[in-house]
């Protein structure tokens, strides 16, 4: 859930300003939620997504020219990057950037906090077999990254240095080895385990029944959306036909996974703290959602002309940012006192 609210939120706005509270608050969870060797893991797609949002910035800013305030003017003749170099262009790119930053952050912060079980685990039973295949997708960046800095180091030891793209083959060969070892071991663990057997109970009507619950909630959901790209508003009725439309297809995925037989040897229990970061996921991704029904221009930034350069700003939507931080903050607090130091005679200092 609070991946969810969190990504929610970071699609919801173009804001730098919302979208700082956000990437704060997903970084306080990614630093408290697993331990250094798991977030090095992950820095690295992280470094790379650095590195994109770097890149669009440039690009933003050779490829719109609108603005009044110009940094740089290059001729008209060459094409499609000639004319001027605005700061609003710099600053849109910036933006943009940091939405796609974000929303990695955000993801590497749900990977670092689940590992690929519970994930497997959370995901409804009708979908187990789309969950499996994508906890195995999710695990793989973070897999080749690891093996990719065993295998450098051990390269290193022996003596190899990495100086350019044709050095790179004591490092490409064992990684591709190695993941290919690795997809033989998964597939036939998979097959040992009976993957893609039907464990399903259902009569043809009632199947029937399902699949046509979960084709009205998706034509209702299309013909919302629809709308709404026609109307360019929420009005509240549309509202409530894109609520019924998620109540239809809930149904249909609920009456499913009652059918689907999944047993588990330690079933997971809901628990007060569950409840806690439940609810500050759902009051800042319904917090977002408010906003933008009624028409808060400042979710979105767009520095051209007539707007200004500052982004708009809202307190109490900045404020239901910060409970994206609640897993943070409820992880120190409920974190294990170090042992006290004591001395020779055993006495604590």
């Amino acid at each position: 859930m609070w991946a969810l609210g969190a990504a929610t939120c970071a699609l919801l706005t173009r804001n730098p300003l919302y979208l700082v509270l956000i990437g704060l608050s997903a970084g306080l969870v990614m630093l408290t939620a697993g331990t250094r060797t798991q977030a090095r893991s992950w820095q690295q797609l992280l470094k790379l997504g650095a590195v994109v949002w770097l890149v669009t910035i440039p690009f933003n800013a050779l490829m719109l020219h609108a603005g009044k305030h110009v940094l740089l003017h290059l001729p008209q003749t060459w094409p499609l990057i000639g004319g001027n170099i605005t700061l609003e262009a710099v600053l849109f790119g910036a933006a943009a950037g940091l939405a796609l930053w974000v929303l990695l952050l955000i993801f590497s912060a749900f990977n670092i906090a689940l590992d690929s079980s519970e994930l497997i685990r959370l995901i409804p039973p009708a979908f187990y077999q789309v969950g499996l295949i994508t906890s195995i997708g999710l695990t793989y960046v973070p897999q080749m990254l690891k093996s990719s800095l065993e295998i450098r180091e051990a390269q290193r030891v022996r003596g190899h240095r990495f100086r350019s793209w044709r050095d790179t083959t004591p490092l490409v060969m064992p990684l591709v080895t190695s993941s290919l070892e690795r997809a033989m071991q998964l597939a036939e663990s998979m097959e040992a385990r009976g993957f893609g057997g039907s464990g399903q109970e259902q009569t043809t009507r009632q199947q029937l029944f399902n699949s046509l619950l979960a084709l009205c909630g998706m034509a209702l959901l299309v013909a919302v959306l629809g709308i709404q790209l026609w109307l360019r508003q929420y009005p509240w009725w549309l509202v409530g036909l894109f609520v019924l439309a998620l109540g239809l297809l809930g149904m249909a995925i609920l009456r499913q996974s009652r059918a689907a037989r999944r047993s588990r040897y330690r079933p997971r229990r809901w628990h007060s703290v569950d409840t806690l970061l439940t609810a500050g996921a759902l009051i800042a991704a319904a917090s977002m959602l408010a906003a933008r029904i009624v028409g808060g221009t400042h979710l979105q930034y767009y520095p051209f002309p007539p707007n200004g350069l500052l982004p708009g700003f809202t307190p109490w939507v900045g404020v239901a940012m910060l409970f994206l931080a609640l897993p943070a903050l409820v992880s120190l607090a409920l974190a294990p006192a170090p042992p006290s130091r004591r001395t020779e005679e055993g006495v604590p200092q």
